[in-house]
């Protein structure tokens, strides 16, 4: 029994072409992110077990179109390609409004005045019952006490309510985001 390698080289040394595994890393990396991209907003945001299956597959069928490495290398260099990808992207949204229309999602809106926008919810996939759940953990009974709410690009939803006027219990219109 071997405890150490013979040949050092052998574990380290990338086997693939150094091009070859930059091409395969960017185009995966950019295959992968617009997967994600037409996904809905929750599917990013708030991870189900269906959703984390679907992630899961979706990651192992990227490394078998990685290449079967052998060599720590190979791994090193991937890695690389994945976060410089990355931190393009993170630059590319940050300084470009057209970048982030591409990569982000914009927020949406499902409540407007304590009325329910149907149509976005649709969109999103989000249930009656799934908004009311959102609702109560943010300690809001009534969606007629809801001034705005939107699925935001991350997949949570956020909460703009009428402030309660204190002298006569009437709702005021006053941003205040939950």
């Amino acid at each position: 029994m071997k405890f150490l390698p013979e040949n050092w080289q052998d574990v380290f040394i990338p086997e693939y072409p150094l091009v070859e595994l930059i091409v395969r890393g960017i185009i995966l990396y950019f295959f992968i992110l617009f997967m994600l991209r037409i996904l809905t907003r929750r599917t990013t945001g708030e991870l189900t077990a269906m959703d984390l299956v679907f992630i899961l597959l979706l990651t192992e069928a990227a490394a078998h179109s990685l290449g079967d490495y052998t060599t720590v290398g190979d791994g090193i260099v991937m890695l690389i390609i994945f976060l410089l990808c990355n931190h393009g992207v993170n630059q590319l949204t940050y300084h470009s409004k057209f970048f982030q229309r591409i990569f982000e999602h914009p927020p949406l809106l499902i409540i407007k005045e304590g009325n329910l926008n149907l149509r976005n919810m649709r969109k999103e996939l989000l249930t009656k019952d799934e908004l009311m759940t959102h609702l109560r953990e943010n300690g809001i009974e009534n969606i007629s006490d809801i001034k705005k709410a939107f699925v935001e690009g991350d997949g949570n939803i956020s909460f703009v309510q009428y402030e309660k006027n204190k002298e006569n219990g009437s709702k005021t219109s006053k941003d205040k985001p939950k």
